[in-house]
């Protein structure tokens, strides 16, 4: 079966907001208790792409509230806590019980609770004589915000900088990394599965994975284990594979402009939580979801944005020949004299009319949602030239570099000031060499526009300092080249001039390219060096890579430490569907940055080194 996160954490979630209690196959309880569900910001974060209201009435949660608001005593009715283990949060909740504000209570804590914090809890329920009112205390291990079937997101903010942080000392590198693992093994655990962990020598990757090759051999050394596959050998066919990255294996792909329509409504608009505001047509802002429920949303949403544009005329098309249809066979024909002979057909006309009118309606609302989103998107591109951006950005990928005057021309065009220090950024990283005047050039043209430099500098000294971005760029460049000539027999500039859809979106990616590699386990020199973890094996023979260690595997969920996006996303989903048969490849990351606000975090530790020149100091760990 294959692996649905987002299906397993709303199984968890619902059982719990049973009290725990098993579901029928409704997705409700035998026996409904009406009660009250109080959680804390990070766990309405988990709920809110999950769990709509009507769901929560649906599960007998009549009242629900933050942890930390002023809330009345409301007798006789049992509350649900899902809140983070944390200091503050206990307190509250032994105030609550001391206050008699709810006749039970069923705690349900985000990850596993500390020893010292529940005995903190317990003896806090002594002292104040409410320990009979706390019926059960749950480790739910759901300490994850699942946004899509195959796409996960830690919420931990600001680990790129934490991690790449000069001045972080060994303890809080030790902290972030803990934190990390805590939350993939609750990723796990909601998927009960024991996966073979893969990641590159060094770094924060191979840090996570051997933390968390520990963890779980560790907890499957317990008697009560969450992992209920089958113990002993499992083959790697049935089992999947985690690929851990750290964001400095590729920065490019948290930087570039992107052209398809995920990305983009993610990148100029921002979506938080599958949600986004767009301005309205009568002023004042519209908020729409976009999540599974959005057949349009989930159909499209890999494509580049003029596809978009067209498949949305498309269904305009439709909708009013429907309409239309509906209308030819309810109106009648004008002038013609009734007929008691015709009048069951045109009841069952009627009758067909009225049970097609919701989904037409539904199907109007898509549309239009869809409409006001791509006007908004059509501004941003012709107003910033993000076109010409993803075109360039592109090119310089594949060719290794941009002549100077086309350079310095971006630069001193349209386009915001974070356009323009994203493209000086591409440009570094897609350089074989750097030019020092023509660096200086670039340099000197962003602070014209007045453009914070600090982040193009940190990135120029990674550069300087890396030499391994560099080979995995022209790496990723050859295969590029390599694959356009099989794939069209033609040279590269004429594919660049004519196809520059197919180039701009996935071959270019390393971590895709990697992380097919790894899926397929055949003898491969980009990833031969990748060392193994299987939890499951004896100790001794982890980190070698034995046979069934090499897969190859048809499941695989891949993790980006640092913060991840939509690019990486969309790519390896087309991956998965590009396979035969086609396999299944869930992505997560410990934060889902838009290009702007991952280079701010690399702005920060610019300024940290004291690069750069800040003429626009933003707050980078937003």
């Amino acid at each position: 079966m294959a692996l649905n996160l987002r299906q397993k954490q709303t199984e968890c979630i619902i059982r719990m907001l049973n009290l725990n209690q098993p579901v029928n196959p409704t997705g409700t309880a035998n026996e409904e208790v009406y009660k009250i569900l109080i959680y804390d910001r990070f766990c309405q974060n988990i709920l809110s792409p999950l769990i709509h209201v009507k769901d929560l009435r649906k599960h007998g949660v009549t009242l629900y509230f933050l942890i930390d608001k002023d809330r009345k005593p409301v007798h006789d009715v049992p509350a649900v806590y899902f809140v983070q283990p944390n200091h503050s949060n206990i307190q509250r909740i032994v105030a609550d019980a001391s206050h008699s504000l709810y006749d039970s209570f069923h705690l349900n804590f985000s990850s596993s609770i500390p020893r010292p914090l529940l005995e903190d809890l317990a003896s806090g329920a002594l002292n104040s004589d409410s320990i009979n009112r706390i019926s059960k205390v749950h480790d739910q291990y759901l300490e994850f915000v699942t946004l899509e079937d195959n796409l996960f997101s830690l919420s931990q903010k600001s680990t790129y900088v934490q991690l790449n942080d000069p001045s972080a000392g060994d303890k809080e590198i030790e902290d972030i990394i803990e934190r990390v693992v805590s939350g993939l093994f609750c990723v796990l655990a909601t998927l009960a599965v024991v996966p073979i962990i893969r990641c590159p020598r060094g770094g924060p990757a191979e840090m996570v994975a051997s933390a968390l090759d520990q963890k779980l051999r560790d907890h499957l050394f317990s008697k009560n284990n969450l992992f209920s596959e089958g113990g002993g050998f499992v083959s790697s066919f049935q089992r999947p594979i985690l690929c851990v990255f750290d964001r400095n294996f590729e920065l490019s792909a948290g930087i570039q402009h992107d052209f398809r329509y995920r990305p983009l409504v993610h990148d100029i608009i921002g979506l938080k939580l599958n949600r986004l505001s767009v301005p309205g047509e009568k002023g004042g802002m519209k908020s729409y979801e976009l999540d599974s429920s959005d057949p349009f949303w989930m159909a499209n949403g890999l494509l580049e944005f003029p596809e978009v544009a067209v498949e949305i005329e498309t269904q305009l098309n439709k909708y009013k020949k429907d309409v239309d249809e509906v209308n030819r066979k309810t109106g009648g024909t004008a002038g013609a004299e009734f007929d008691g002979t015709d009048l069951m057909g045109n009841t069952k006309h009627l009758m067909n009319a009225v049970n097609s009118l919701p989904e037409l309606t539904e199907r109007k609302q898509v549309i239009d949602k869809h409409t006001n989103i791509a006007t908004v998107l059509l501004g941003e591109i012709k107003e910033r030239s993000l076109d010409s951006y993803v075109k360039k950005e592109n090119d310089m990928m594949i060719r290794g570099g941009i002549d100077q005057n086309e350079l310095l021309g971006v630069l001193k065009g349209k386009g915001t000031k974070i356009d323009k220090l994203r493209f000086a950024i591409m440009y570094i990283i897609s350089s074989e060499t750097i030019n020092p005047s023509e660096a200086e050039a670039v340099e000197a043209a962003l602070r014209e526009s007045e453009v914070d430099t600090s982040a193009f500098q940190y990135v120029k000294k990674i550069k300087s300092l890396n030499v391994s971005l560099a080979s995995a760029n022209s790496a990723s460049r050859n295969n590029i080249v390599d694959w356009a000539e099989k794939l069209y027999g033609q040279s590269i500039s004429a594919v660049t001039a004519g196809m520059k859809n197919l180039l701009s979106s996935d071959r270019q990616l390393a971590l895709t390219r990697t992380v097919e590699a790894l899926m397929e386990g055949k003898p491969n020199p980009e990833v031969d060096s990748y060392l193994v973890f299987d939890p499951r094996a004896p100790k001794s023979s982890s980190g070698t890579s034995s046979s069934h260690l090499k897969g190859p595997f048809k499941e695989a969920i891949v993790f980006m430490i640092g913060g991840g996006n939509y690019v990486e996303y969309g790519s390896l989903q087309d991956l998965a569907q590009r396979q035969q048969p086609v396999k299944h490849v869930i992505y997560g990351t410990t934060e889902i940055l838009t290009g702007m606000e991952f280079v701010e975090q690399l702005t920060f530790l610019g300024q940290k080194m004291g690069l750069g020149s800040s003429v626009a100091t933003s707050s980078a760990t937003q």
